[in-house]
This record gives structure tokens, sequence and C-alpha cells, in this order.
């Protein structure tokens, strides 16, 4: 697919990324605001993701294309997570799924981590989005899903702080772990999932956005293989070809 077919301009992507960022930390400061003020607050960051739906901006962008490469309301399907059968559970639910004609056509997973404890999450982030396309590539080998192979993405929005850009140690094991994840950041960290997830088809194709808290819309992307723009224009490239 060209650049012409694309149906945004860079500049309409990432104003479009842009507005996404600013509202999911509006989002998480007014549900904190929320909670404080009716005295129900939880300790830390969990006061701002109880209430949800903080992502749910960067839900608004992947929608917006999908309905531009020609898909109606009843095809896609995002509100509380849709539920898809697996080979090893009965169901998982995804953010985003788009289906068409009894084909499945698309599944997107979107999460999120902000600070202080970036250590506590990782380990299970990393379980989620391994399981979760380990789980759903069997059931479509298996027949469950269909004929078509559907296109899998993973979005992963981190907020940009010391505390995930610092070097972290590696504590003494049995065995060496991989060279690569000496004095990697937390972010780092995320990245190498990432990458290695398209390298290996977990997924086709996956984002890292990096942005600091309270930001008026500015993030980093510390990839270009992870950038938003190749994950939303393999999206559309494989949407218009489902027919």
């Amino acid at each position: 697919m060209t650049s012409a077919n694309f149906p945004w301009t860079d500049r309409e992507l990432t104003e479009r990324v842009h507005a996404a960022v600013t509202s999911y930390w509006a989002h998480r400061s007014t549900q904190a605001a929320k909670q404080h003020m009716t005295g129900t607050a939880d300790t830390g960051a969990r006061s701002e993701v109880t209430g949800g739906q903080h992502l749910n901006a960067f839900v608004g962008v992947l929608c917006d294309l999908i309905r531009a490469a020609g898909f109606l309301d009843e095809e896609l399907r995002f509100k509380t997570g849709v539920e898809i059968p697996g080979f090893y559970r009965p169901m998982k639910k995804w953010d985003v799924v788009v289906i068409r004609k009894g084909r499945l056509c698309a599944a997107l997973e979107l999460k999120s981590q902000v600070g202080p404890s970036f250590g506590n999450n990782f380990n299970n982030r990393t379980e989620e989005a391994v399981g979760s396309s380990v789980d759903l590539w069997r059931a479509f080998q298996e027949g469950i899903l269909g004929a078509h192979p559907p296109w899998l993405g993973y979005f992963f929005f981190l907020e940009e702080t010391a505390a995930s850009l610092r070097p972290v140690k590696l504590p003494k094991a049995t065995f060496k772990p991989d060279a690569v994840f000496d004095n990697a950041s937390y972010a780092a960290r995320y990245g190498i999932l990432c990458q290695r997830m398209v390298l290996e088809r977990k997924y086709n194709a996956a984002t890292l956005l990096l942005s600091p808290r309270g930001a008026d819309g500015a993030y980093r992307e510390p990839s270009d293989d992870l950038g938003m723009e190749s994950f939303l224009k393999g999206l559309y490239g494989h949407l218009i070809g489902c027919v």
C-alpha cells in the first residue's frame, strides 16, 4: 500500500495522536479528582484507572480508520471488550474487533502503564500480550476462527518518566539472561517485547508511545518500526483487502 492510499495526511495522523494523548492524561486526572472528592480514592495511581476508559481516544482513532477502510458500525465492535474464542481458554476479551460476513478481520489490544512502580507490572503485561496472541493463533489453526487469518495489533502507552527510563540492573540468576536486557530500562524492555512479538509473528504490528504525565499532547516514538504510522497503515492495508 502506498502513502497515497492512506486516508490521512501525515499532519492529520499526528494531530489525531496528539489529541488522543491529551485526552488520555486529562481522563486520568479527572478520574482521580472525582474519587478524591467522593472520598473513595484508591492508593497510588489506581485511582486514575479504576474508572476505566482512559484509552478511549486511541480506540476512537482506530475506529475512525476502520470506518475509512469501508467498514460499517455494525462490523466494528469495541465498547466493553469483545469476546473471541481461544484454544487454551473458552473466550478472551479484545479491545477492538472487526468482523465482516462472519470473518474475523482484525483484533486489537490496547494497554497502558504509568508510575510510580513499573517493575510490578512488566512481567504481567508481557505474559498477557504473548499469551493472548498464542491463544488466538492456536484457535485459528484449529479452524475455530474461520479460514482467513486476522490482523492482530498490540498498542502500548507508557508514561515517560525518570523511573521508566532509568537503566535496571538484573538480579543474579541461575542462568544468564539475554544480554539485550542488561541495564535496559522498562521503556526499553517494552520496546524489546513489542519488536520481538512482531518478529515472531505473534502480532502483525505493535506500537509503543512514550509520553510525560500531564503533557499537552506531547509523545515520543522510541522506534520507527513501533510508531503509529506503520501500525495504522498496516491495519488499513489489511482491512481494505477484507471482502
